[in-house]
């Protein structure tokens, strides 16, 4: 039977200084992101994910908890592809979408000084591939849960541009506001029936595409909230709430809505578009795997893989800031 990795009792704080211990989607989000993602799978997966679901959606935080311990780890979660805008040109055009062509042009230094997220998304996937080839239940859920998180930060405008918290334009702290917030505060009015997984016929070209579609939208995160700061006064924008004992200094309710409503529905496309895309390559690696029996999937332990992850909980219990970038 697999076993389970519980959290300890975990605190979401959202001040605007410092680590607030909440990355990429904000851990509530992506648990939300993962666990939806297993009614996108057709019945032969459905099956297997729905059984380990709990392990999937607690386990879709992992790579965070990573960043606070694993060097290397950051650059995974985002890519700054505005650093290669030269004179204003489509970063899109310039880099290439080949790892190795990049790398021949860019040199491998920058690009894992600007993050690699598209490229670590298609590593993931031949991981995966592989863990089912080899019926390995413990690697099948392991890795399945870290790509979610993988294609989820992908998902996010913010984690495609060099300003990713506002730091360049006076918005320090729209990082967790736009990712973690928001949907804390509204996910319970979103739809999150979002349809059937589908198969991927080009995993790098898929990931490269949520990238360009999410830094589409940057211009419209940074702005609209630029533009609603003029007209609502400092005590106005923020406020102060109860996370478990600690009273936290958070976006008031009312500028949260307003932001939201400026979106128009963003972050819940957002979502969504990320849970059919999760349970997609998830469905995706299974197919390229030759379909196996998923009843006959096998636990294998692995005590090298359990010593590790108890020294990355430990670290990550006891870090005050991640290894890298800090998007809070």
């Amino acid at each position: 039977m697999l076993r389970k990795l519980f959290l300890i009792g975990f605190v979401f704080f959202l001040p605007f200084t410092g680590n607030s211990g909440m990355e990429e989607w904000g851990f509530y989000a992506h648990r939300r992101i993962n666990h939806f993602a297993v009614f996108t799978l057709p019945p032969e997966l459905f099956g297997f994910y729905k059984e380990h679901i709990e392990y999937i959606t607690e386990s879709a935080v992992n790579p965070d908890k990573r960043r606070y311990a694993v060097k290397g780890e950051a650059q995974r979660h985002y890519i700054d592809i505005d650093h290669y805008a030269v004179n204003g040109g489509n970063p899109f055009e310039v880099v290439p979408r080949k790892w190795d062509a990049a790398v021949a042009k860019f040199t491998e230094d920058t690009l894992q000084a600007y993050g690699i997220i598209p490229w670590h998304i298609e590593v993931m996937m031949k991981r995966l591939t592989r863990a089912f080839q080899e019926k390995d239940q413990d690697r099948i859920l392991r890795l399945s849960a870290d790509l979610g998180h993988y294609i989820g930060d992908a998902h996010v405008p913010l984690h495609t541009t060099k300003n990713y918290n506002g730091q360049y334009t006076d918005q320090y702290g729209i990082h967790a506001f736009w990712e973690s917030r928001l949907p804390e505060l509204y996910d319970h009015t979103y739809n999150f029936l979002v349809g059937n997984a589908t198969y991927v016929d080009d995993v790098l070209a898929y990931a490269w595409d949520i990238v360009e579609e999410s830094h589409n939208a940057v211009d419209s995160v940074l702005s609209f909230e630029k533009e609603l700061s003029k007209r609502f006064p400092a005590d106005k924008r923020y406020g102060f709430e109860e996370r478990g004992r600690t009273l936290t200094r958070v976006f008031s309710q009312e500028y949260s809505k307003a932001y939201h409503d400026m979106l128009g529905g963003m972050v819940e496309r957002r979502m969504r578009q990320t849970m059919r895309a999760v349970g997609s390559l998830w469905f995706t690696a299974w197919v390229n795997a030759g379909q196996p029996n998923m009843g006959k999937v096998e636990y294998q332990h692995d005590e090298d893989y359990e010593e590790e992850w108890r020294k990355i909980e430990k670290k990550f219990q006891s870090a005050e800031e991640a290894i890298g970038r800090d998007c809070n």
